[in-house]
């Protein structure tokens, strides 16, 4: 079995640079509705970005949450990529917490791990 992640977009050539900042991935061709990208050290699961026709309504069911060692840099990426901040950074629980949404409004989120297993696991993923 192999995991694979699908978000619904209106566009995906608009939307592919912006996953791929975010993610450090590569973006393939556009080959409808579907394009994918990928991590380069093939780690990660793929991301497919798949065309539909409707806009997004609603909160997402289903979202990425992107854990980092440190919210400073990767926080710049992401607005620099065109994210907007919706909520945080905020305390969950001792995650540091920040709600972004993509340019099409998708929500994905920044955590900051509290020291401990799973901040050590984000400085050394292997």
């Amino acid at each position: 079995m192999q995991l694979a992640w699908v978000l619904d977009c209106r566009d995906p050539r608009r939307l592919a640079p912006f996953w791929a900042t975010v993610l450090g991935y590569r973006a393939g061709p556009f080959k409808p509705p579907y394009l994918t990208l990928t991590d380069p050290a093939g780690r990660r699961p793929d991301l497919l970005l798949q065309r539909v026709p409707e806009k997004k309504s609603g909160k997402n069911r289903m979202h990425l949450d992107l854990r980092v060692a440190s919210l400073e840099e990767p926080l710049e990426r992401c607005l620099e990529a065109g994210a907007l901040v919706l909520r945080g950074p905020f305390d969950d629980d001792g995650w540091l917490t920040t709600v972004l949404a993509d340019p099409e409004g998708n929500e994905l989120c920044l955590l900051v791990p509290p020291e401990g297993p799973e901040r050590d696991a984000v400085l050394d993923p292997e």
